[in-house]
């Protein structure tokens, strides 16, 4: 049928342009919903149109593994809270690195098998028991081969290594979110080895890509490859899990745009790109939003100052829910701060209906959103809308800054770093220059916070010793729950 691949081809253009699309709606609280479904129609199909390559094999074995991981997808998909989404993230991102490697792997062992076949070890290019006879034979056939263009080959190789990277690093990623792992692991010489590891997989990928391949040299290739991607993630500390799943998502798409390539699949190298760019942007954007470059959270040593930091005067003043319900409740303006500590205490809820009562007394309330508060991009903004808060009520760093010294009560919960004022007025910290959420130009500060710990910078939060600040030490779930019952009890 001669116009079966012209109707794939189209297909494929479709699934892009939805891609496409779905990515450009996800750029709204208010569409991202619609952009995943859209982008999930395209993915569907994609997949549905792969089925009918004429030179398509194992249907049924790729039959039973679609069905295998939707059906996993699903269950997980419905089962993990929104507080683990970051997890979930960073899982499934590393389990597309993988595909990619997987593609890259798949590919180069039909390469070497296709180098045996026309170039068998000891026997002259002139015999007549050259492959190229076997075809005379019937009985013979000729076996599949792998037939790779220089580019192709050099763009698999380079797609096996970023997606073997991805994958481990992925995973190591997962586990420090989850909480299987320790912040950091760090151990001297660290960055020797892994330049190392790194200028090891490169030299094989280049000899590789040069046509001296073997099985037992690919062999090595991935596991330096994977060894790369583990052992570069696990100095990183959780405050840069945005940045590093940002990163690992730019890693997936670029991938599988090259793999994509090699497999001659527009869908993949429209898809993979697409998802490389807007990583990549992303990164840039986290990155930027901490005040460090990418080389500086990959290889540097967040929370070593810089020389002396200034001293902190001053006490941390606490104050009881009562009071500051009270405080809250006669407020004219109230800006709510979340951070990861509203995540882990899954207080998302509880917050919002402190604000409902907050709004039914007339009280202007909005939530500021820093860009990497959390541990994933957007991570604050998905908690919030699934708790319901309306997304004109959210507002970004740098549309909510001017308004904070016109802000009566500033309510942070579970956010340290973001908050911090030394990022602006103490060069010897390590996070000069990061902006952050003006917290402290308001009237009046209350922070909710376990205890009287540091941040993920490792460093002291000049906000809790400020005079307008005051400590409401607890849980935040349980701390906002204590909010709640005060402020019905005003309105009794």
């Amino acid at each position: 049928m001669s116009w079966l691949p012209i109707v794939i081809k189209a297909c494929y253009f479709l699934a892009a342009l939805l891609f496409i699309l779905g990515l450009k709606r996800m750029s709204s609280p208010r569409t991202a919903r619609g952009g995943i479904v859209w982008a999930g129609y395209g993915m569907l199909l994609a997949v549905l149109a792969t089925f009918f390559l004429p030179d398509m094999q194992n249907r049924g074995l790729i039959i039973a593994a679609v069905l295998i991981g939707v059906s996993a997808a699903w269950w997980s998909g419905k089962r993990v809270a929104m507080t683990a989404m970051p997890q979930m993230v960073a899982l499934y991102n590393g389990m597309g690195g993988g595909a990619a490697a997987a593609i890259g792997a798949v590919e180069l062992i039909g390469y070497v098998r296709t180098l045996a076949i026309l170039h068998p070890p000891g026997i002259p290019d002139t015999s007549p028991l050259r492959p190229e006879s076997w075809a005379i034979n019937a009985l013979t056939p000729m076996p599949a081969m792998v037939a790779l263009s220089p580019v192709e080959l050099a763009l698999g190789v380079l797609g096996a290594l970023i997606g073997a990277v991805s994958f481990s690093g992925s995973l190591i990623a997962f586990a420090k979110l989850q909480g299987w792992l320790d912040k950091r692991f760090v151990f001297p010489g660290q960055r020797a080895v892994n330049l190392l590891l790194l200028a090891a997989a490169v030299l094989i990928g280049i000899l590789l890509a040069c046509g001296h391949a073997s099985l037992p040299l690919i062999a090595v290739f991935f596991v330096l490859a994977l060894l790369f991607g583990l052992m570069m993630t696990l100095p990183i500390g959780g405050a840069d899990m945005p940045v590093v799943i940002s990163l690992y998502n730019a890693f997936t798409g670029l991938a599988v745009a090259f793999e994509g390539f090699v497999l001659g699949n527009e869908a993949m190298i429209i898809a993979g790109m697409v998802v490389g760019a807007a990583g990549t942007l992303l990164t840039q954007l986290m990155a930027k939003a901490m005040n460090r470059s990418i080389g500086n959270v990959l290889f540097g040593s967040f929370g070593a100052a810089g020389g002396e930091a200034q001293a902190i005067e001053g006490a941390q003043k606490p104050i009881d829910a009562a009071d500051a319900a009270v405080m809250m409740a006669y407020a004219e303006r109230v800006v709510i701060v979340p951070g990861y500590g509203l995540a882990v205490a899954q207080a998302q809820h509880k917050v919002w209906e402190f604000a409902q009562l907050l709004l039914k007394r007339g009280v202007k309330v909005k939530f500021a959103i820093h860009p990497v508060a959390g541990r994933m991009p957007g991570h604050m903004n998905v908690l919030l809308a699934e708790a319901g808060v309306p997304y004109d009520l959210i507002a970004d760093m740098d549309d909510i800054n001017p308004e904070f010294p016109a802000t009566d009560v500033a309510l942070v919960i579970g956010a340290n770093d973001v908050v911090n004022p030394l990022a602006k007025t103490d060069p010897a910290s390590p996070i000069y220059g990061m902006p952050i959420l003006d917290v402290s130009a308001a009237k009046h500060v209350i922070v909710i916070k376990r205890g009287k710990g540091t941040g993920f910078a490792g460093i002291e939060n000049a906000l809790f010793y400020a005079d307008n600040t005051r400590m409401l030490y607890g849980d935040g779930q349980a701390a906002m729950g204590e909010l709640v019952t005060e402020l019905k009890a005003i309105d009794a």
